[in-house]
């Protein structure tokens, strides 16, 4: 039987780089590096140094048939994922697809409708942050109903600072027809995962977003979304890339209390001791002035301060740690496959809004979404950005 799963890294860029240096250091338990792909020659000169006992393919069809391998990762640019999650599963190789599963939720569909029909394969999403202990407790508060329901939502994430030399360092990148977008599909898929995982998917959302804002790029460099949620709710989603000095505060306020996390690292909740819709109907306006005056606030609300750390790289082990034990003994996977899906859709109505200069509705129409994010790629074509 089994005991460790032989992975397939296709792609040896940043994130697959990494992902072989942890496994080829140990630091997977039940994981070991199977086989490398790349099409790039320099990679190829880099593993033969680097890894030299571990078998190198330039065709990752090659290498799923090699035999060398049970699983793949997919460290490739966004549009290839669904093509190269369906390949392996066609071939009972496990998948795991990097974020986001997709640029476009027409793919994307597809690839879940084909890992449905292959209940025995696992199939996941590199969501990383949902093993990162902090969004997991986060999780938890809003799940059991600790502010009570979801008033608004307001998350603020600026801080992937990008300069124009990240821009231009390859031809693919921040293009319709080599990325499918910009921040959305680059540096944002984590958070907009982790809003409708924590907070649950908005029925509608309105958007403007800039396109070459402050970079000489074709896609968006500034966005800001706001969301209607099913019960009235409202959210509002705001990232850039040109934001130097970078916020990141995640805001939840609901009916019995508010949450908020500064950075990633520390979680604020406070908790009202009588829900807001009873405090509205109970006190008198002495009560209120005694407020306004910051008097008493110990009788409304109390106060807990979680402060979170992790090593760099923990989060990463820990989906790929997730995914091997699924393979080996079917333990529930944090980050299904099928999930990558909601943050595809969040991303493709913020952009779909904003080219239609209308309030887009869940779920949309795909094809529309495809007709027009084809339009963007040929009107590239034919003016590339940097010329």
């Amino acid at each position: 039987m089994m005991n460790k799963v032989r992975m397939g890294i296709i792609g040896l860029g940043a994130e697959g780089g990494m992902y072989a240096g942890f496994l080829a250091d140990g630091k997977v338990s039940n994981m070991i590096i199977g086989a490398l792909c790349d099409t790039d020659p320099a990679k190829k000169q880099m593993a033969a140094e680097k890894y030299p006992d571990i078998p190198f393919y330039d065709n990752y069809i090659e290498m799923m048939q090699s035999g060398h391998v049970d699983a793949i990762v997919t460290c490739v640019p966004h549009y290839l994922h669904p093509q190269m999650g369906i390949e392996a599963l066609k071939r009972g190789i496990h998948a795991l697809v990097e974020k986001p599963a997709g640029v476009y939720t027409k793919q994307v569909r597809e690839l879940n409708e084909f890992a449905a029909s292959k209940p025995e394969l696992t199939f996941g999403i590199f969501f990383n942050q949902r093993t990162n202990s902090l969004y997991q407790k986060l999780k938890q508060l809003i799940d059991d109903g600790e502010i009570g329901a979801i008033r608004r939502t307001n998350w603020i994430i600026t801080t992937w600072w990008r300069p124009q030399g990240y821009y231009d360092q390859s031809e693919w990148r921040a293009t319709w027809g080599g990325e499918g977008g910009g921040v959305l599909v680059n540096q944002a898929p984590h958070q907009l995962d982790l809003m409708q995982w924590i907070c649950g998917m908005p029925k509608k959302v309105y958007s403007n977003v800039k396109y070459g804002f402050q970079r000489n790029i074709a896609v968006e460099d500034e966005v800001t979304a706001m969301f209607e949620y099913e019960n009235g709710a409202t959210g509002v989603f705001v990232t850039c890339t040109h934001d130097v000095l970078g916020t990141d505060r995640f805001e939840i306020l609901g009916d019995k209390g508010k949450i908020v996390v500064d950075g990633s690292k520390k979680i604020t909740i406070k908790r009202l001791t009588t829900p807001e819709s009873e405090m509205s109907n109970s006190m008198n306006m002495q009560d209120v002035m005694k407020i306004f005056m910051g008097q008493n606030t110990g009788d409304i609300f109390t106060e807990e301060v979680l402060e979170f750390g992790e090593a760099f790289g923990i989060q990463h082990i820990a989906v790929l740690e997730n995914f091997a034990a699924n393979v080996l003994d079917g333990t529930p996977l944090i980050a299904p496959g099928s999930d990558g899906i909601y943050g595809v859709r969040l991303a493709n109505a913020i952009h779909l809004s904003s080219w239609l200069g209308k309030e887009i509705e869940l779920p949309f129409d795909e094809d529309l979404f495809l007709q027009e994010l084809n339009k963007k790629v040929e009107a590239e074509n034919k003016y590339p950005v940097n010329q």
